[in-house]
């Protein structure tokens, strides 16, 4: 479990798109406590270290991984969001990430307002739904507020969130462009509430959870 707390950014050495899917990430020296078979995100995925060493780690990124994240476009050099798990007694900063990426968003502008930023994004049809304004939404793992919302249907859901100095300078969200991909993972109790409240909203003759 994460809380969308960016803490560090890394660097990709290997992407996951060669060597059978293995990702090696360089990160900052005795950055996360790192070991063997623990927890990270990457840009919001969770993923299992498989390999220590050398200010780098890697993780074995399964094709599904792929084909849901950003993970698999990233090039060597390329910047990447990293936070450790959270720690039982530990500050929760931002919201409940699980670090399983629901899909990828578009990124449609990046509009200065003083030393913030506005950023846009085009979230498929099928996730839209699960945002409300002011609610949360992981972005490449970083836990924002929802401050604009329109659109829900087949064309998608345009999502407005602003971005603080501080984010701007600690995450990869600084170097965005139209055109980028980010994962997205909406917010967890709002597909649950969903998944409870379908049965009853079905109607007469289909069966309820008890």
């Amino acid at each position: 479990m994460f809380t969308g707390i960016v803490t560090a950014r890394g660097r990709v050495v290997y992407p996951a798109a060669r060597e059978g899917g293995a990702l090696r990430v360089a990160s900052p020296p005795g950055w996360g406590g790192l070991a063997v078979g623990a927890s990270v995100a990457v840009n919001g995925c969770c993923l299992t270290v498989t390999g220590l060493g050398g200010g780098h780690f890697e993780a074995t990124v399964m094709p599904e991984t792929l084909r849901r994240t950003n993970l698999g476009r990233l090039l060597p050099g390329a910047a990447v969001n990293l936070e450790a798990p959270l720690e039982v007694g530990g500050s929760l900063g931002g919201h409940l990430v699980q670090g399983h990426v629901d899909g990828t968003a578009q990124v449609l502008g990046m509009d200065p307002e003083g030393e913030a930023r506005w950023l846009t994004v085009l979230l498929p049809a099928t996730l839209g739904r699960y945002c409300v304004p002011q609610g949360s939404i992981a972005l490449d793992g970083c836990s924002l507020t929802v401050a604009g919302l329109a659109g829900d249907g087949a064309g998608g859901a345009t999502v407005r969130v602003s971005l603080v100095a501080h984010t701007l300078g600690h995450t990869i969200a600084g170097g965005y462009r139209p055109g980028d991909a980010v994962n997205v993972e909406v917010d967890l109790l709002a597909k649950l509430v969903e998944r409870l409240a379908a049965p009853y909203l079905a109607g007469p003759g289909t069966d309820a959870p008890r």
